[in-house]
Protein backbone atom coordinates (compact mmCIF):
# COMPACT_ATOMS: atom_id res chain seq x y z
CA UNK A 1 0.00 0.00 0.00
CA UNK A 2 1.06 3.47 -1.05
CA UNK A 3 1.79 6.06 1.93
CA UNK A 4 -0.96 8.08 2.79
CA UNK A 5 0.33 11.68 3.10
CA UNK A 6 -0.89 14.41 5.68
CA UNK A 7 -2.30 17.33 4.26
CA UNK A 8 0.46 19.42 5.33
CA UNK A 9 2.64 17.20 3.37
CA UNK A 10 0.75 17.46 0.63
CA UNK A 11 0.74 21.09 0.90
CA UNK A 12 4.88 21.14 0.60
CA UNK A 13 4.62 19.50 -2.11
CA UNK A 14 2.43 21.40 -3.94
CA UNK A 15 3.89 24.22 -2.99
CA UNK A 16 7.23 23.40 -4.69
CA UNK A 17 6.38 23.45 -7.71
CA UNK A 18 6.12 26.65 -9.68
CA UNK A 19 2.96 26.77 -11.48
CA UNK A 20 2.75 30.76 -12.62
CA UNK A 21 0.53 30.90 -15.03
CA UNK A 22 2.94 31.41 -18.01
CA UNK A 23 4.79 28.56 -17.20
CA UNK A 24 3.90 25.09 -17.52
CA UNK A 25 2.09 23.02 -14.51
CA UNK A 26 2.83 19.55 -15.85
CA UNK A 27 5.37 18.24 -13.01
CA UNK A 28 2.41 19.40 -10.53
CA UNK A 29 -0.20 17.35 -12.85
CA UNK A 30 2.12 14.33 -12.91
CA UNK A 31 2.81 14.22 -9.05
CA UNK A 32 -0.80 14.27 -8.11
CA UNK A 33 -1.91 11.64 -10.77
CA UNK A 34 1.33 9.88 -9.49
CA UNK A 35 0.28 9.80 -5.94
CA UNK A 36 -3.74 9.22 -6.71
CA UNK A 37 -2.71 6.42 -8.77
CA UNK A 38 -0.53 4.84 -6.28
CA UNK A 39 -3.79 4.45 -4.57
CA UNK A 40 -5.97 2.74 -6.60
CA UNK A 41 -7.34 5.98 -7.44
CA UNK A 42 -9.00 6.44 -11.24
CA UNK A 43 -7.51 9.97 -12.69
CA UNK A 44 -7.70 11.53 -15.72
CA UNK A 45 -6.07 14.65 -17.51
CA UNK A 46 -7.40 17.09 -19.80
CA UNK A 47 -4.42 18.63 -22.25
CA UNK A 48 -4.86 22.04 -23.29
CA UNK A 49 -5.87 22.58 -26.53
CA UNK A 50 -3.04 24.38 -27.92
CA UNK A 51 -0.17 24.54 -25.16
CA UNK A 52 1.45 21.00 -24.37
CA UNK A 53 2.90 22.46 -21.11
CA UNK A 54 -0.55 22.78 -19.44
CA UNK A 55 -3.02 20.41 -18.27
CA UNK A 56 -6.04 19.97 -16.54
CA UNK A 57 -6.74 16.66 -14.17
CA UNK A 58 -9.41 15.39 -12.06
CA UNK A 59 -10.61 12.37 -10.31
CA UNK A 60 -13.62 9.85 -8.77
CA UNK A 61 -13.71 8.39 -6.00
CA UNK A 62 -16.69 6.07 -4.63
CA UNK A 63 -19.66 4.66 -6.29
CA UNK A 64 -20.11 5.02 -9.81
CA UNK A 65 -23.24 7.12 -9.60
CA UNK A 66 -24.45 10.71 -9.91
CA UNK A 67 -24.58 12.89 -7.01
CA UNK A 68 -20.97 13.77 -6.42
CA UNK A 69 -19.61 16.26 -4.37
CA UNK A 70 -16.78 17.89 -6.27
CA UNK A 71 -13.84 19.72 -5.10
CA UNK A 72 -12.43 22.14 -7.55
CA UNK A 73 -9.55 24.36 -7.46
CA UNK A 74 -6.81 25.35 -9.34
CA UNK A 75 -3.25 24.89 -10.12
CA UNK A 76 -1.55 27.77 -11.21
CA UNK A 77 -0.26 31.02 -9.15
CA UNK A 78 0.36 34.20 -9.68
CA UNK A 79 4.00 35.36 -10.92
CA UNK A 80 6.58 36.40 -7.40
CA UNK A 81 9.33 38.96 -9.57
CA UNK A 82 9.71 42.15 -7.95
CA UNK A 83 7.95 41.31 -4.67
CA UNK A 84 9.91 41.38 -1.19
CA UNK A 85 9.61 37.85 -0.08
CA UNK A 86 11.28 36.56 3.14
CA UNK A 87 11.91 33.90 2.24
CA UNK A 88 11.62 30.88 -0.76
CA UNK A 89 8.06 31.95 -2.09
CA UNK A 90 8.00 27.70 -3.57
CA UNK A 91 8.93 26.49 0.08
CA UNK A 92 6.00 26.36 2.64
CA UNK A 93 7.74 28.02 5.49
CA UNK A 94 6.26 28.06 8.91
CA UNK A 95 6.30 31.17 11.22
CA UNK A 96 4.07 32.81 13.71
CA UNK A 97 0.95 30.31 13.20
CA UNK A 98 1.11 31.16 9.71
CA UNK A 99 2.32 29.03 6.50
CA UNK A 100 4.09 31.17 4.00
CA UNK A 101 4.33 30.40 0.49
CA UNK A 102 3.46 31.20 -2.96
CA UNK A 103 -0.13 29.62 -3.19
CA UNK A 104 -0.81 28.26 0.20
CA UNK A 105 -3.75 30.64 0.45
CA UNK A 106 -5.08 30.86 -3.21
CA UNK A 107 -5.34 28.01 -3.17
CA UNK A 108 -2.87 25.60 -2.74
CA UNK A 109 -3.52 25.02 0.55
CA UNK A 110 -7.34 23.72 -0.24
CA UNK A 111 -5.70 21.35 -3.04
CA UNK A 112 -3.69 19.56 -0.46
CA UNK A 113 -7.12 19.20 1.69
CA UNK A 114 -8.95 17.93 -1.77
CA UNK A 115 -6.50 15.87 -2.65
CA UNK A 116 -6.09 14.37 1.20
CA UNK A 117 -9.73 14.24 0.93
CA UNK A 118 -9.93 12.08 -2.24
CA UNK A 119 -7.34 9.17 -0.68
CA UNK A 120 -9.32 8.71 2.39
CA UNK A 121 -12.75 8.66 0.73
CA UNK A 122 -10.72 6.06 -1.88
CA UNK A 123 -10.26 3.65 1.65
CA UNK A 124 -14.08 4.63 3.24
CA UNK A 125 -16.98 3.45 2.58
CA UNK A 126 -18.46 6.13 0.95
CA UNK A 127 -22.19 5.85 0.09
CA UNK A 128 -21.70 8.99 -2.00
CA UNK A 129 -19.13 9.55 -4.59
CA UNK A 130 -16.20 12.67 -4.13
CA UNK A 131 -14.76 13.76 -7.57
CA UNK A 132 -11.21 16.17 -7.46
CA UNK A 133 -11.47 19.08 -10.30
CA UNK A 134 -7.75 20.47 -10.83
CA UNK A 135 -7.27 23.40 -13.66
CA UNK A 136 -5.15 25.74 -14.88
CA UNK A 137 -4.82 29.30 -16.03
CA UNK A 138 -8.01 30.48 -13.44
CA UNK A 139 -5.04 33.13 -12.92
CA UNK A 140 -5.65 34.72 -16.13
CA UNK A 141 -9.22 34.29 -16.77
CA UNK A 142 -10.52 30.74 -15.84
CA UNK A 143 -9.58 29.86 -19.70
CA UNK A 144 -9.20 26.30 -18.12
CA UNK A 145 -12.37 25.45 -16.40
CA UNK A 146 -15.03 24.89 -19.58
CA UNK A 147 -12.80 22.66 -21.40
CA UNK A 148 -12.74 20.97 -18.35
CA UNK A 149 -15.58 20.41 -17.12
CA UNK A 150 -16.50 19.13 -20.71
CA UNK A 151 -14.44 16.50 -20.38
CA UNK A 152 -15.13 15.48 -16.86
CA UNK A 153 -18.82 14.93 -18.04
CA UNK A 154 -17.32 12.48 -20.38
CA UNK A 155 -15.56 10.39 -18.75
CA UNK A 156 -17.48 10.33 -15.04
CA UNK A 157 -20.78 10.62 -13.87
CA UNK A 158 -22.38 13.75 -13.14
CA UNK A 159 -21.76 15.23 -9.36
CA UNK A 160 -24.65 17.59 -8.16
CA UNK A 161 -22.47 20.23 -5.26
CA UNK A 162 -19.24 21.80 -6.36
CA UNK A 163 -17.50 22.91 -3.87
CA UNK A 164 -15.13 25.88 -4.96
CA UNK A 165 -12.33 26.30 -2.49
CA UNK A 166 -10.76 29.62 -3.47
CA UNK A 167 -10.05 31.35 0.14
CA UNK A 168 -13.02 32.77 1.96
CA UNK A 169 -12.17 32.06 5.30
CA UNK A 170 -14.19 28.75 5.63
CA UNK A 171 -17.50 30.75 5.21
CA UNK A 172 -20.20 30.10 2.29
CA UNK A 173 -19.54 32.37 -0.66
CA UNK A 174 -22.79 31.86 -2.84
CA UNK A 175 -22.27 34.32 -5.57
CA UNK A 176 -19.60 36.34 -7.55
CA UNK A 177 -18.97 38.65 -10.20
CA UNK A 178 -18.88 37.75 -13.66
CA UNK A 179 -15.63 39.10 -16.08
CA UNK A 180 -14.78 39.97 -19.60
CA UNK A 181 -11.79 41.34 -21.38
CA UNK A 182 -10.79 42.56 -24.74
CA UNK A 183 -7.06 43.48 -25.22
CA UNK A 184 -7.53 46.92 -27.59
CA UNK A 185 -4.92 47.63 -30.18
CA UNK A 186 -5.59 51.61 -31.81
CA UNK A 187 -3.64 51.62 -34.98
CA UNK A 188 -2.95 54.95 -35.74
CA UNK A 189 -0.87 57.33 -38.33
CA UNK A 190 2.50 59.11 -37.74
CA UNK A 191 3.01 62.61 -37.94
CA UNK A 192 5.44 65.22 -36.57
CA UNK A 193 3.39 66.57 -34.17
CA UNK A 194 3.33 70.54 -34.79
CA UNK A 195 1.10 68.64 -37.63
CA UNK A 196 -0.69 66.91 -35.35
CA UNK A 197 -4.46 67.18 -37.50
CA UNK A 198 -3.50 65.10 -40.64
CA UNK A 199 -1.88 62.28 -38.07
CA UNK A 200 -3.94 60.00 -36.00
CA UNK A 201 -2.57 59.98 -32.47
CA UNK A 202 -3.53 56.31 -31.42
CA UNK A 203 -3.22 56.94 -27.43
CA UNK A 204 -5.57 60.28 -28.12
CA UNK A 205 -8.00 58.24 -29.88
CA UNK A 206 -7.96 54.98 -27.23
CA UNK A 207 -8.36 57.63 -24.35
CA UNK A 208 -11.94 58.29 -25.93
CA UNK A 209 -12.86 54.71 -25.48
CA UNK A 210 -10.86 55.08 -21.58
CA UNK A 211 -13.22 58.09 -20.97
CA UNK A 212 -16.35 56.14 -22.09
CA UNK A 213 -15.53 54.09 -19.48
CA UNK A 214 -15.14 55.94 -17.38
CA UNK A 215 -18.53 57.15 -18.30
CA UNK A 216 -19.97 53.83 -17.67
CA UNK A 217 -18.97 53.78 -14.25
CA UNK A 218 -20.30 56.74 -13.11
CA UNK A 219 -23.46 55.82 -15.15
CA UNK A 220 -23.91 52.72 -13.79
CA UNK A 221 -22.88 54.05 -9.90
CA UNK A 222 -25.86 56.64 -10.29
CA UNK A 223 -27.89 54.01 -10.74
CA UNK A 224 -31.02 52.28 -8.49
CA UNK A 225 -28.73 48.26 -8.12
CA UNK A 226 -31.34 45.26 -8.08
CA UNK A 227 -31.48 43.39 -5.41
CA UNK A 228 -29.37 41.29 -6.30
CA UNK A 229 -26.53 43.50 -7.24
CA UNK A 230 -26.94 45.55 -4.32
CA UNK A 231 -25.53 42.46 -2.03
CA UNK A 232 -21.66 43.15 -4.07
CA UNK A 233 -19.19 45.95 -3.14
CA UNK A 234 -19.72 48.23 -5.28
CA UNK A 235 -23.14 47.30 -6.41
CA UNK A 236 -22.97 48.05 -10.01
CA UNK A 237 -20.87 47.01 -13.34
CA UNK A 238 -17.43 48.30 -13.43
CA UNK A 239 -15.42 48.82 -16.51
CA UNK A 240 -11.48 49.20 -16.21
CA UNK A 241 -8.24 49.90 -17.50
CA UNK A 242 -5.40 48.97 -15.80
CA UNK A 243 -2.07 49.22 -18.08
CA UNK A 244 -1.40 51.06 -21.43
CA UNK A 245 1.24 51.71 -23.71
CA UNK A 246 1.99 53.15 -27.08
CA UNK A 247 3.69 55.62 -28.79
CA UNK A 248 7.30 56.27 -30.06
CA UNK A 249 8.44 59.95 -28.97
CA UNK A 250 6.99 62.88 -27.54
CA UNK A 251 7.17 65.21 -30.56
CA UNK A 252 5.33 62.39 -32.79
CA UNK A 253 1.66 61.46 -33.10
CA UNK A 254 1.31 57.82 -31.34
CA UNK A 255 1.32 54.82 -34.20
CA UNK A 256 -0.09 52.74 -31.73
CA UNK A 257 -1.55 51.94 -28.57
CA UNK A 258 -2.53 49.02 -26.14
CA UNK A 259 -4.37 48.43 -23.41
CA UNK A 260 -6.74 46.27 -21.61
CA UNK A 261 -10.35 47.03 -21.13
CA UNK A 262 -11.89 44.90 -18.58
CA UNK A 263 -16.00 44.44 -16.98
CA UNK A 264 -16.70 42.67 -13.67
CA UNK A 265 -20.50 42.49 -14.00
CA UNK A 266 -22.87 42.20 -11.51
CA UNK A 267 -25.36 38.95 -11.55
CA UNK A 268 -28.06 39.52 -13.99
CA UNK A 269 -26.41 42.02 -16.00
CA UNK A 270 -26.22 40.77 -19.70
CA UNK A 271 -22.20 40.42 -20.32
CA UNK A 272 -22.29 40.02 -24.10
CA UNK A 273 -25.03 43.20 -24.27
CA UNK A 274 -22.01 44.98 -22.72
CA UNK A 275 -19.59 43.78 -24.90
CA UNK A 276 -21.52 45.06 -27.96
CA UNK A 277 -21.47 48.70 -26.50
CA UNK A 278 -17.76 48.32 -26.27
CA UNK A 279 -17.64 47.32 -29.89
CA UNK A 280 -19.77 49.73 -30.88
CA UNK A 281 -18.07 52.77 -28.85
CA UNK A 282 -15.26 51.37 -30.81
CA UNK A 283 -16.37 51.59 -34.14
CA UNK A 284 -17.67 54.92 -33.50
CA UNK A 285 -14.09 55.99 -32.29
CA UNK A 286 -12.92 54.29 -35.54
CA UNK A 287 -14.91 55.87 -38.16
CA UNK A 288 -13.67 59.29 -36.64
CA UNK A 289 -10.04 58.08 -37.01
CA UNK A 290 -10.62 56.91 -40.60
CA UNK A 291 -12.05 60.35 -41.44
CA UNK A 292 -8.87 61.79 -41.05
CA UNK A 293 -6.47 59.00 -42.63
CA UNK A 294 -8.41 55.60 -44.15
CA UNK A 295 -5.61 52.93 -43.26
CA UNK A 296 -6.28 53.36 -39.54
CA UNK A 297 -8.49 50.81 -37.48
CA UNK A 298 -9.35 49.91 -33.37
CA UNK A 299 -8.77 45.90 -33.27
CA UNK A 300 -10.51 44.37 -30.11
CA UNK A 301 -9.67 41.06 -29.06
CA UNK A 302 -11.38 39.31 -26.47
CA UNK A 303 -8.99 37.49 -23.81
CA UNK A 304 -11.81 36.12 -21.30
CA UNK A 305 -15.13 35.55 -20.33
CA UNK A 306 -15.94 34.26 -16.72
CA UNK A 307 -20.29 33.72 -16.07
CA UNK A 308 -20.98 35.09 -12.59
CA UNK A 309 -22.28 33.14 -10.00
CA UNK A 310 -25.32 33.25 -9.09
CA UNK A 311 -27.08 32.82 -5.95
CA UNK A 312 -29.53 29.78 -5.57
CA UNK A 313 -32.83 29.05 -4.29
CA UNK A 314 -32.07 26.52 -1.23
CA UNK A 315 -29.03 25.51 -3.66
CA UNK A 316 -27.69 21.87 -3.09
CA UNK A 317 -24.15 23.08 -2.20
CA UNK A 318 -24.62 25.95 0.02
CA UNK A 319 -26.97 23.59 1.86
CA UNK A 320 -23.98 20.91 2.60
CA UNK A 321 -21.46 23.74 3.01
CA UNK A 322 -23.93 25.54 5.89
CA UNK A 323 -24.41 22.14 7.41
CA UNK A 324 -20.88 21.30 7.90
CA UNK A 325 -19.67 24.34 8.95
CA UNK A 326 -22.91 25.92 10.41
CA UNK A 327 -22.11 29.27 8.72
CA UNK A 328 -24.94 31.11 8.15
CA UNK A 329 -24.36 34.25 6.82
CA UNK A 330 -24.60 35.51 3.30
CA UNK A 331 -21.92 36.54 1.33
CA UNK A 332 -21.10 37.49 -2.09
CA UNK A 333 -17.52 38.32 -3.81
CA UNK A 334 -16.99 40.98 -6.39
CA UNK A 335 -13.74 39.06 -7.87
CA UNK A 336 -14.36 35.54 -10.00
CA UNK A 337 -13.85 32.06 -9.95
CA UNK A 338 -14.31 29.00 -11.64
CA UNK A 339 -17.83 28.73 -10.04
CA UNK A 340 -19.58 30.53 -13.04
CA UNK A 341 -18.37 27.83 -15.42
CA UNK A 342 -19.79 25.11 -12.88
CA UNK A 343 -22.87 27.00 -12.67
CA UNK A 344 -23.80 27.35 -16.11
CA UNK A 345 -22.47 23.80 -16.75
CA UNK A 346 -25.64 22.87 -14.62
CA UNK A 347 -23.90 22.24 -11.00
CA UNK A 348 -25.43 23.64 -7.53
CA UNK A 349 -22.16 25.65 -6.54
CA UNK A 350 -20.90 27.36 -3.33
CA UNK A 351 -17.03 29.06 -2.52
CA UNK A 352 -15.88 27.61 0.49
CA UNK A 353 -11.61 26.94 1.18
CA UNK A 354 -9.42 28.29 3.85
CA UNK A 355 -7.71 31.62 4.20
CA UNK A 356 -8.26 35.25 3.76
CA UNK A 357 -8.70 36.79 0.00
CA UNK A 358 -6.65 40.04 1.42
CA UNK A 359 -3.48 37.50 1.19
CA UNK A 360 -3.60 36.68 -2.50
CA UNK A 361 -1.41 37.50 -4.77
CA UNK A 362 0.62 39.35 -2.04
CA UNK A 363 4.44 38.85 -1.27
CA UNK A 364 5.11 36.50 1.62
CA UNK A 365 1.26 35.34 1.06
CA UNK A 366 0.43 32.73 3.36
CA UNK A 367 -2.20 30.65 5.27
CA UNK A 368 -2.75 30.05 9.03
CA UNK A 369 -2.01 26.80 10.64
CA UNK A 370 -5.46 27.32 11.96
CA UNK A 371 -7.14 28.12 8.96
CA UNK A 372 -5.63 24.96 7.18
CA UNK A 373 -6.65 22.52 10.11
CA UNK A 374 -10.33 24.39 10.12
CA UNK A 375 -10.50 23.35 6.18
CA UNK A 376 -8.75 19.72 7.04
CA UNK A 377 -12.18 19.49 9.75
CA UNK A 378 -14.30 20.21 6.70
CA UNK A 379 -13.14 17.71 4.64
CA UNK A 380 -13.18 15.25 7.33
CA UNK A 381 -17.01 15.99 8.06
CA UNK A 382 -17.40 15.84 4.49
CA UNK A 383 -15.85 12.86 4.15
CA UNK A 384 -18.58 11.28 7.14
CA UNK A 385 -21.50 12.71 5.55
CA UNK A 386 -20.70 11.32 2.37
CA UNK A 387 -20.10 7.59 4.38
Amino acid sequence: MSTRLSPREILDKLVSFPTVSSETNLPLIDWVESYLQSHGIAVHRHPHETDPAKAALYAHVGPEITGAVVLSGHTDVVPVEGQPWSSDPFEVVERDGKLFGRGTCDMKGFDALAIWAMVEGHYANLARPLQLALSYDEEIGCTGAAPLIESMAAKFPKGSAVIVGEPSMMGAVTGHKGGAGFRVHVRGFEVHSSLMHTGVNAIMYGAKLIEWANDMNAANRAQEPNPVAATFEPPWTTVHVGTISGGTAHNITALDCHFGLDFRFVPGDDSAEWLARARAKAAEIEAEMQAVVPDTHIEMRETFAVPALMPEEAGEAETLVRQLTGDNTPRVVSYGTEGGHFQSAGYSTVICGPGDIAQAHQPDEYLTVAQFEAGQRFMEKLLTSCS
